[in-house]
């Protein structure tokens, strides 16, 4: 992307910018989301980004750089495993903005020779996420290794796509549906890196006009119906396009105008009206009013931002644990809520009965924990005309009891957005239940869907944190936007056959949210009015505490409590995490593994290093003795692929009313430490 000669910029706005800038600078050396306490390859292409188009340069570039360089924003796998091209865009395109040599990127690059495979179980047509594809070609022409002979098939993809009025979207252009702003760049500039000609298209440069709306910003495309709200990004986009198809906005002073009204106090742009500031949509602010000519100055009429609920008297922080396991043992489910300080736990794709018997142990053992709901509705899958028909966009939340209907019968089958929402999704909202969004790779799709949430509920909460070592706020970075208008969530997504073995994750990440009672009703609240946040803490995080989400009012509130929902220990690792479970068995158990036919028998799980799938792998504990009624008792251990346990069978006076008792000496292999579980019943209680 060549430089461009910046306007001539009033002095006070260009410092409230630089201002704001270097707040988002983090120990790393580069830069950071506002919310974020770690520096990332996107806040930083936006930063270094807006020094250029300010013309001023980057303090400290060369460290900038290196940052940049080393730190690749997701797992190395993903740059084949449906590849997220546009971070290494962002990488490469920064490096060049600090004149930094590029040549590393070559042999992953020349590897790239056509679009990349897309897995049918996320997009029901198989077809690759088109902006990434796009700025793989972009890479690879930064390098000279485009357009070259080799190309046909970048071409073919690019081709396929473009519709007869010039437009460009993510699905085949045969469907007969219509483009999308951003993806209309994205294949524009693929086409000019691939040495595809396309000259000025009148037709083009109408639709590109069509997309600005009254307020003088620009949409996704004209009468857009489902998110159709004006944009910095769909402004920017729409200014590249008619700028090559050889046209101008039909408003360009209304155009600057509401532009320049997401310039806040604090010296960032925000993407519209409702949000926070962000670096990215200060960029793409700032090269808005290049292409229009324009500094900014002070607006008559700043835009709205996003709304604040306070904290009121009477509100205490309460901890969530969203899609937590709903399978194997209820019991080992509510210890590990109790030694975790979980007080509500939503089960995902529970048996019938679980959340029932889960619920009445907590009753029982007097336990500060409610069990609900957390379903993800495997196979369904929902479709926006020329963006694609996804899986992964249904995971639900329901009170337990409440009727929230049931998932759309058909599975793999291109639902309309609109049938998901006016049917299955209406009837869950009636019945107090609400949506999660989990994930989706296509930001454009993204975009409406949950421009839509913001405005009218759909969508009641966008996942952050994500089992294994995933934070979807740094993969798919453009969620940010949502800052202040949707609460960011942890999702557990649990994996796996008993929640003892998700341990780990169920210590690594959590949800807070405040209210003045911790029950549904409470949770509810706090998803409406943004009280909310996520935090993680655990090895991934190198034992510091993470955020996601959350006004700056109520992180201080909640940070001010943290003795109350913090689960780890004092050395800042996970020491409140059971050592081992022991567990009296009896007749009828249906959930609970080892249960005996007659009598009793006690099962003894430990500690163990798990996988990301919830399934043991090297021990963490040792059973020392067993002991019944002070009797040392066998208690083999019992070992299959997702599960492991040391099972003793008891004979035992079957007089009733006779208190028995079992003692476990357990060992901590790692620390050396000695403890001692003991449960104790009444015969015929």
């Amino acid at each position: 992307m060549a430089a461009h000669a910046a306007p001539v910029w009033p002095d006070a706005i260009r410092q409230r910018i630089l201002r704001y800038i270097e707040t988002l600078r983090r120990p790393e050396g580069a830069y950071g989301w506002r919310g974020d306490v770690t520096a990332q390859v996107s806040p930083t292409f936006g930063v270094v980004g807006s020094y250029r188009l300010l013309g001023l340069p980057v303090p400290e570039a060369p460290r900038v750089a290196e940052f940049v360089r080393t730190h690749y924003p997701v797992a190395e796998r993903r740059r084949t495993e449906r590849p997220l091209w546009r971070l290494d865009f962002e990488q490469m395109q920064t490096l060049l903005w600090l004149d930094e040599p590029v040549e590393s990127f070559r042999p992953l690059a020349e590897s790239w020779t056509k679009p990349a495979d897309f897995t049918t179980n996320y997009e029901l047509g198989g077809n690759p996420v088109l902006q990434h594809q796009a700025m793989a070609v972009r890479v690879r022409h930064h390098l000279g290794l485009s357009p070259a002979e080799g190309d046909g098939a970048w071409r073919d993809y690019f081709r396929a796509r473009r519709r007869s009025n010039g437009t460009f979207n993510n699905t085949l252009a045969s469907d007969g549906s219509d483009g999308h702003v951003m993806n209309t760049l994205w294949g524009l500039l693929a086409f000019e890196c691939l040495g595809v000609a396309a000259a000025p298209d009148a037709d083009l440069g109408a639709w590109a006009q069509d997309c600005q709306l009254r307020t003088g910003g620009f949409t996704y495309a004209p009468k857009a119906g489902i998110g159709a709200v004006e944009d910095i990004a769909y402004t920017w986009a729409a200014l590249q396009v008619l700028e090559r198809a050889g046209a101008t906005a039909r408003d360009a002073a209304g155009c600057h105008r509401w532009v320049k009204s997401l310039l806040t106090p604090e010296g960032g742009f925000q993407d519209r009206p409702g949000g926070e500031p962000n670096p990215m949509a200060t960029y793409y602010a700032l090269d808005c009013l290049r292409m229009l000519n324009h500094s900014p100055g002070a607006s008559a009429k700043p835009a709205a931002r996003a709304r604040r609920f306070p904290v009121e008297p009477g509100m205490r922080v309460f901890s969530a644990q969203v899609q937590a396991p709903g399978s194997g043992s209820p019991r080992e489910a509510v210890l590990l809520a109790k030694a975790l300080g979980i007080h509500l736990w939503t089960a995902k794709n529970s048996p019938e009965g679980w959340v029932r018997e889960a619920r009445r142990i907590a009753a029982e053992e007097k336990a500060q924990v409610e069990f609900h709901i957390a379903d993800e509705e495997y196979g369904t899958y929902v479709e926006l005309p020329g963006l694609g028909c996804y899986s992964h966009l249904v995971d639900t939340l329901a009170p337990y009891g409440a009727d929230t209907g049931v998932p759309l019968p058909k599975k793999a089958f291109p639902y309309p957005w609109e049938t998901f929402r006016d049917g299955r999704l209406s009837k869950l909202r009636q019945g107090g239940g609400r949506l999660v969004w989990q994930f989706n790779e296509n930001e454009e799709l993204t975009r409406i869907l949950l421009d839509e949430a913001a405005a009218k509920g759909t969508y009641s909460a966008i996942a952050a944190f994500h089992f294994g070592n995933e934070n979807f706020l740094h993969s798919q970075p453009f969620l940010h936007r949502w800052a202040g208008r949707l609460p960011y969530v942890g999702l557990q997504d649990a994996h796996g056959k008993e929640s003892w073995w998700w341990g780990k994750n169920l210590a690594a990440f959590r949800t807070l949210y405040v209210a003045r009672d911790m029950g549904w009703a409470g949770w509810l609240e706090a998803l409406e009015t943004g009280r909310v946040m996520t935090v993680r803490h655990d090895e991934v995080t190198g034992w510091k505490t993470h955020y996601a989400g959350g006004s700056p009012e109520l992180r201080e509130f909640v940070n001010s409590r943290e003795a109350e929902w913090r689960w780890w220990g004092k050395d800042g690792r996970n020491s409140r995490l059971p050592l081992g479970a022991l567990t009296l068995l009896r007749p009828g158990m249906q959930f609970e593994e080892g249960a005996p036919s007659k009598g009793f028998a006690l099962r003894l799980r430990l500690a163990a290093e798990t996988t990301n799938q919830g399934v043991p792998k090297a021990s963490r504990a040792e059973l020392v003795s067993l002991r019944v009624d002070g009797q040392t008792v066998d208690a083999p251990l019992r070992e299959s692929k997702t599960d492991r346990y040391h099972l003793a069978s008891l004979e035992l006076s079957d007089t009733a009313g006779i208190l028995h008792r079992a003692e476990a000496d357990i060992k901590d292999t790692g620390a050396g430490r000695t403890e001692t579980l003991a449960c104790s019943w009444r015969v015929g209680a």
